[in-house]
């Protein structure tokens, strides 16, 4: 009687992460499925019970952009150029909106997904990605209002054009995402330890704004008060803002050396951010 060797063939093989940085992208997009139905949750709960629901998406950074305009550009006299201060303050507002949502939308994945991590196996790079995805969609209807405003004053006269350096505007969406992404990963798997983090995400992210040059041109710092230049110099959502005005509103300028140093922190907080997220992941429970 002969045996015969059998080897049998699974669709998943399920084993313990040893390796300090990994991203399995093959097992994320076998569970795309999945991924897609989180960002259904991410949009659809967001307004579930409310009266006006996307709306919101597009009544927030209106009446930002209105506040800004009255107090920065009318009260305290600060000049976009040819650029109406109304637009000018708006298309900071809906990058800056964008990176906020993906920073706070995952700077609590561990917490928030405790009972689902604990009992179902699933890749848990897909919670905080479900979140960029879902506040990409926000995003973009936040820019089709930014059109609408922009067509607007361009047909009133004002002196705004696209630039050539438009194309590269995907490329700047991609950085935001993954630099919020990166952030949000490392205040998440700190805030299993240290809950105060969850009191500091919301109080940084608004100091954070106004080193940004959200509602203001970067050379006007350098202008106004030099010896602060550092503050905005060095923080690489200044340059993400200050280009997108450069492409959006032909105003400002696109400094290739300042996208190159955002570009570089990017990649470094999201390697970061892994390491930290893929050690965490490992034992989170005990102590969530």
């Amino acid at each position: 009687m002969s045996i015969k060797n059998t080897k049998e063939t699974w669709l998943f093989s399920i084993s313990p992460n040893n390796k300090f940085f990994s991203i399995n992208f093959n097992e994320i997009w076998q569970y795309r499925d999945l991924l897609f139905l989180f960002v259904k949750r991410d949009v659809i709960t967001a307004h579930k019970q409310t009266v006006l629901g996307p709306l919101w998406y597009l009544i927030q950074p209106l009446f930002t952009s209105i506040t800004f305009t009255i107090i920065f550009n009318n009260l305290a006299g600060i000049e976009t150029g040819s650029v109406p201060p109304f637009l000018f303050n708006l298309t900071g507002i809906a990058v800056w909106n964008y990176f906020t949502s993906c920073l706070t939308g995952t700077s609590n994945t561990f917490a928030n997904n405790a009972g689902i991590f604990g009992k179902v196996y699933f890749p848990r790079m897909i919670s905080p990605l479900s979140k960029v995805i879902s506040n990409l969609l926000k995003f973009g209807i936040q820019l089709i209002i930014l059109t609408v405003f922009y067509l607007y004053f361009y047909l009133n006269g004002a002196a705004i054009s696209l630039n050539f350096s438009f194309i590269l505007f995907p490329f700047i969406v991609l950085i935001i995402g993954i630099f919020g992404l990166g952030l949000g990963m490392i205040i998440s798997s700190m805030v299993t330890k240290y809950r105060d983090l969850n009191y500091l995400v919301g109080f940084g992210v608004q100091l954070l704004m106004y080193v940004s040059a959200v509602m203001y041109p970067m050379a006007l710092v350098q202008q106004k008060m030099p010896n602060f230049v550092w503050l905005v110099k060095y923080n690489p959502l200044a340059y993400i803002i200050e280009s997108t005005r450069h492409m959006i509103l032909n105003v400002g300028q696109l400094s290739i050396g300042g996208l190159v140093y955002t570009l570089g922190v990017t990649i470094a907080v999201f390697i970061v951010g892994i390491l930290l997220f893929n050690r965490t992941e490992k034992n989170f429970i005990d102590t969530v």
